[in-house]
């Protein structure tokens, strides 16, 4: 595209956006400098942009004796964007303005029957109240949607009734009345990671999801890589020594690394060392106390001898994935990882690097709260900044 005033101007006012977005509250004069632009350009700019409704003025600041300046802040109130979290169990949103605060949150339990999914995803949004209808909502799903159908797959629909449609994305858009984006939960979790977390600045590395259900992320080159039918990073359903396969257990059913390391399967492991525990988490936490204890008695002896177990069994599965991908960095997570907390993720490294001959390192998830809604709004935030910032550039 020729290099037009019209482009220029358009230019200039992404750049003072992004930079109103980065740094906060700026005046005149470092806006100017940030962007290169002279003190009159600078101003018609601004100028430009309170019209159009996305500066506002933000008080004045002292300067030197005698003179001050305004300053000038992101509209907040310009666009919002929304997440939803949607498990077996319930729907829960998030909303957050064009500055990425968020303005609202709320839950609703996951829909029973087909005809249900709309009304809840709508209620979910609405409970959350946001001021305006968001620009982009993007949905966390315990499955994959595969681009080449636009179906969603690795989940069945009596875990997730009502939706495997045809053109899930474009139903669910109109359904809601607003674009949607369907994204796999675990790939999101790695989309928060990679922006305030563990594998913040790493452009190679994978993700592991530990919990109830076990899957992974895998990000090249800073994307998240998908695969041909959505499914990469789907290695709850990867075959592992000494588990069924879905020859025997179905292609749905318990079989394979997550038959090994699921929830339900590491509860069991840590009982028959006789570590109590009301669910796998809460197991999972005690073994790593055992494990901590310098001088252990018998019982605390058999408790990390589990843990130690339950490590293997998650490093076998890693070392497969780091054999095909050799990643410089595996962050792992989720709730059987998040109770063992450090004495697990040290068992995990040290029997990985004895597995492999790549030695990535393995690093414990340092994102707070819910992943899955930071995740997805950081991809709803990113498409509607886009948009926003990006509305005055001149059409080709």
């Amino acid at each position: 595209m020729p290099g037009t005033p019209s482009l220029l101007r358009a230019i200039n006012d992404r750049a003072a956006l992004r930079a109103l977005l980065e740094r906060g509250p700026l005046t005149r004069l470092e806006i100017g400098t940030l962007t290169g632009l002279s003190k009159p350009t600078a101003s018609q700019l601004l100028s430009r942009l309170q019209e159009a409704g996305l500066v506002v003025p933000d008080g004045i600041r002292e300067g030197l004796p005698g003179r001050t300046a305004e300053v000038y802040r992101l509209n907040p109130e310009a666009a919002y964007a929304a997440a939803l979290d949607v498990t077996f169990t319930r729907v829960e949103a998030r909303v957050a303005d064009l500055t990425g605060t968020v303005v609202g949150e709320y839950s609703v339990p996951a829909p029973s029957a087909p005809g249900e999914l709309p009304g809840r995803l709508r209620a979910a949004l609405a409970g959350a109240r946001p001021p305006e209808p968001p620009r982009r909502v993007v949905i966390g799903v315990q499955a994959a949607l595969d681009p080449s159908t636009g179906r969603l797959g690795y989940a069945t629909a009596e875990e997730m009734p009502g939706w495997h449609v045809d053109d899930l994305e474009a139903t669910l858009s109109a359904g809601l009345g607003v674009p949607v984006s369907v994204e796999n939960n675990v790939n999101l979790v790695a989309v928060a990671e990679q922006a305030h977390g563990a594998a913040r600045g790493t452009p190679d590395f994978v993700l592991l999801w530990a919990d109830q259900g076990i899957g992974s992320a895998i990000v090249l080159g800073g994307r998240i890589h998908r695969g041909a039918t959505g499914g990469a990073g789907e290695v709850g359903y990867m075959p592992a020594p000494g588990a069924p396969t879905a020859r025997e257990a179905g292609q749905y059913g318990d079989h394979g690394y997550q038959a090994l390391t699921g929830g339900a399967a590491v509860l069991r492991l840590l009982r028959a060392h006789g570590v109590e525990g009301a669910d796998f988490c809460e197991a999972v936490a005690n073994a790593a106390r055992a494990a901590a204890v310098r001088a252990p008695s018998p019982a605390e002896e058999r408790a990390a001898a589990g843990l130690r177990e339950v490590a293997a069994r998650l490093s076998v599965g890693l070392a497969a994935i780091t054999s095909v991908v050799d990643p410089g960095l595996i962050v792992v997570t989720g709730g059987v990882v998040l109770a063992g907390g450090e004495p697990l993720r040290t068992l995990i490294e040290r029997e990985l690097h004895a597995l492999t001959i790549p030695r990535p390192r393995v690093r414990l998830s340092a994102v707070e709260g819910n992943p899955v809604l930071a995740g997805g709004l950081d991809l709803a935030l990113k498409t509607v900044r886009d948009e926003v910032f990006g509305a005055t550039l001149p059409r080709s």
